[in-house]
């Protein structure tokens, strides 16, 4: 696959603030947008060890996140502390099954396939890999738009805490995998927003024409 001239190759660079593209001039000493003077660069800096930081600090909060109590309810009947997968498990036992499945995809799979996903796309962007860059182009689009969407489990907790507490019947109190939960979330969006995704295609276009596609 070949992507043809690419704005590297013609000597442009695009802000990474506005999307401006544009010629930098030669005798510049400092490159900036023309339109919000904005730092130029031809790639994001230390994209990669930035990615690689965020996503491993995202693996180990993922399992207090998951194994650590992330809601402790206080009532007169005791108290009582669940996990995520507690919580799913009282949701399939009580009969609410589109509830468990939508709570244990949306708090637990998805930040795992995130976490996944950027493991892929940075370990094949380090190693320089040739292979399906478009597939890993759409993988990156969609690991990005995903993101805003994975705080389930800490948006129910807070409506319960305004209803149980509102009505005086408990006291309902976020659990340490809640802060741990969060941090994973926004980790991985920010290891998202740290990749540049066009490092997939950079060994596409540094390649001859003439040899053929590999790893």
């Amino acid at each position: 696959m070949s992507p043809g001239l690419t704005a590297r190759q013609a000597g442009l660079l695009s802000c990474h603030v506005c999307g401006q593209l544009s010629r930098p001039p030669a005798n510049a000493n400092t490159l900036r947008c023309p339109r919000c003077n904005a730092p130029l660069h031809l790639r994001k800096p230390a994209s990669l060890a930035t990615t690689w930081a965020l996503v491993l600090a995202a693996a180990i909060l993922f399992v207090p996140a998951n194994l650590l109590p992330i809601m402790t309810t206080t009532s007169l009947l005791g108290t009582q502390q669940d996990t995520i997968m507690s919580g799913v498990v009282f949701l399939w036992q009580s009969g609410s099954w589109p509830l468990a499945a939508v709570v244990f995809f949306a708090s637990v799979m998805v930040p795992l396939l995130k976490i996944i996903a950027l493991v892929y796309l940075a370990a094949s962007a380090q190693r320089r890999s040739r292979r399906q860059p478009l597939q890993r182009t759409r993988l990156y689009r969609l690991v990005e738009f995903v993101g805003r969407w994975s705080m389930l489990d800490i948006y129910v907790i807070t409506l319960l805490v305004a209803l149980v507490q509102f009505q005086g019947l408990a006291t309902i109190q976020a659990g340490p995998a809640a802060v741990a939960f969060g941090a994973v979330v926004v980790l991985t969006m920010f290891a998202a927003m740290s990749f540049d995704p066009r490092l997939i295609w950079d060994p596409i276009a540094d390649a001859s024409p003439t040899e053929p596609p590999h790893d």
